[in-house]
């Protein structure tokens, strides 16, 4: 059997990060990462298409960074790579309500909806802001309302705060975009957690500066894994390696995939939470862990690249930016310009969520000439004519399963929470569902691969750890079992300026709209409420 330091169970972002945090302490680290793909990257993947002028590269799994992603900036810095600007420039379009209602163009960060309907949205965002502030992203259970937003979804969320329909719409969208989830699926407490994880809602859902969407890796964002599997050796990666078993003793850790058997001193688990649940461990994992992870459904993505002879959006003044929801004739969910940073144009896009579900039961040339007839709709004739269209249902990808992330349901925070990064004996968990900082995106992955390094680093050899390093797993570990002190003294104080500012509020609507709108009292009681 053969004898390693630490085993990695998946080659995605966060277990090459792991890996290649555990070489850097210590060259001489006997590391061994397993890959039930036929290659690394996760959920990320960069293929070669038919362009203009040639043959160029695409992602067709994660792609933006933006500037506040501090571990996925340093690790593009530290592998020598460039970042290109995500191109936002021209009039945007959406189209809310179904297949429809009217196309629109806008061209702020949200679409030109009703006066009353922009001040509904504005003041929902607000509320969004101000209540992602009181849960931590170390410990959504110290938020002094956790068991209220746990109780509810997204969707009930809306419904009691939202009173226009345009605004309804818009929050649609923003749940399917981030998650590839409807509102009525998802906890409104893991809503909040998401939000305060990134720093603020508006920064996921944006595509500007300080956005997470600011910018694309020149060449392709599985460059990454690939240069972090060259530092680790391709001979400590081991592909198309699917763990079944995973069996713990006092003194080590048994790891076993269909042809092989591997004994280690701690193992390292950064596959999704719904593909670990199906690995067999003995003794069997604590009853909180197992239902955590046999309770966090997957979103639904299909991504589509499609190139062009020319970016003929750009010439007619358009960003390429499209946003619909509810759609069913049309497959189309957003849009962005995907042009390549040698100049080759391309759209990108996807089918999210309920849309997703309803047109992977289509063929490929359903969907195809589905997505194609929405860009004419939305862009003009021009967008007939492309050179290729390619696509990835993530939901059909092995060993994936879904994209863009895993999330949690009503109910599963407030019980199950702390287990998502809590160590089960020898076994640590990774993976960007339990970051911290950007949890979903390749930015968290990074860091929960470098956090999980630490953890086992800290039991095999803790003298490699640096004080900061150190006191960072102190302060997570110390998050996991207590309230933050600050967010229950901020309870009063919060609840005192949202009501503080929302008479403000009230009174400048009453004076500006009275002569126009006669709907006064909806507004000032929908406000104060």
């Amino acid at each position: 059997m053969a004898q390693w330091d630490v085993v990695i169970v998946g080659a995605g972002l966060a277990g090459l990060t792991a890996a290649n945090q555990l070489v850097k302490k210590n060259p001489e680290f006997k590391v061994l990462v397993l890959e039930g793909k036929d290659r690394v990257g996760g959920r990320t993947v960069t293929l070669s298409l038919k362009a203009a002028n040639g043959v160029d590269q695409w992602d067709l799994g994660g792609q933006w960074v933006g500037r506040t992603q501090h571990h996925v900036l340093e690790l593009i810095k530290e592998l020598e790579l460039e970042i290109i600007p995500q191109y936002t420039t021209g009039t945007k379009f959406y189209q809310l309500g179904g297949a429809h209602a009217k196309i629109s163009s806008y061209s702020s960060s949200i679409p030109t909806l009703s006066l009353l309907a922009l001040i509904d949205l504005q003041l929902l965002l607000w509320k969004v802001d101000k209540l992602r502030k009181m849960v931590p992203p170390e410990n959504p259970n110290a938020c002094p309302q956790a068991l209220k937003f746990d109780s509810m979804t997204v969707e009930t969320f809306k419904q009691n705060n939202l009173w226009t329909q345009g605004a309804k719409d818009a929050m649609d969208v923003a749940c399917k975009s981030l998650f590839g989830i409807e509102c009525r699926q998802l906890s409104f407490l893991y809503f909040l957690l998401y939000a305060s994880a990134a720093g603020g809602l508006m920064p996921l859902i944006e595509a500007t500066k300080w956005s997470a969407q600011e910018y694309k890796i020149k060449g392709g964002a599985q460059q990454l894994s690939e240069l972090l599997a060259d530092r680790i050796g391709r001979g400590n990666i081991l592909l198309s390696s699917r763990v079944s078993h995973i069996l713990q003793n006092k003194d080590s850790v048994v790891v076993r995939t269909e042809d092989a058997t591997f004994s280690c001193k701690r193992v390292i688990v950064t596959c999704p939470p719904h593909l670990a649940a199906k690995i067999h461990y003995e003794p069997s994992l604590p009853s909180k862990r197992e239902s955590l992870t046999q309770n966090m459904p997957v979103g639904h993505y299909i991504k589509f690249i499609i190139t062009y002879p020319t970016a003929f959006w750009r010439e007619k003044g358009y960003s390429g930016e499209i946003v619909c929801n509810g759609c069913f004739d049309s497959p189309l969910s957003f849009t962005f310009d995907a042009t390549s940073s040698t100049g080759n144009p391309a759209l990108v896009g996807f089918i999210a969520a309920g849309q997703a579900l309803e047109w992977s039961q289509k063929t490929f040339e359903e969907r195809k000439d589905g997505v194609i007839n929405g860009l004419v709709k939305f862009l003009g004739p021009e967008a007939a004519a492309y050179i290729q269209y390619t696509e990835k249902d993530w939901s059909q990808e092995p060993y994936s399963g879904g994209c863009p992330v895993n999330v949690m349901v009503p109910g599963m925070i407030t019980y199950f929470h702390p287990y998502l990064r809590k160590p089960c004996g020898r076994i640590h968990w990774a993976g960007t569902e339990t970051a911290t900082a950007w949890c979903g995106y390749m930015s968290g992955a990074i860091q929960s691969g470098i956090r999980a390094a630490n953890e086992v680093l800290r039991h095999i050899n803790p003298k490699l750890l640096s004080r900061e390093e150190e006191e960072e797993l102190l302060k997570l570990q110390k998050s996991s079992s207590s309230i933050n002190q600050e967010q229950q003294e901020g309870r009063s104080s919060l609840k005192y300026f949202l009501h503080f500012g929302a008479a403000i509020f009230s009174a400048f609507l009453l004076f500006h709209l009275q002569q126009k709108y006669n709907i006064i009292h909806k507004i000032n009681s929908t406000i104060c409420n």
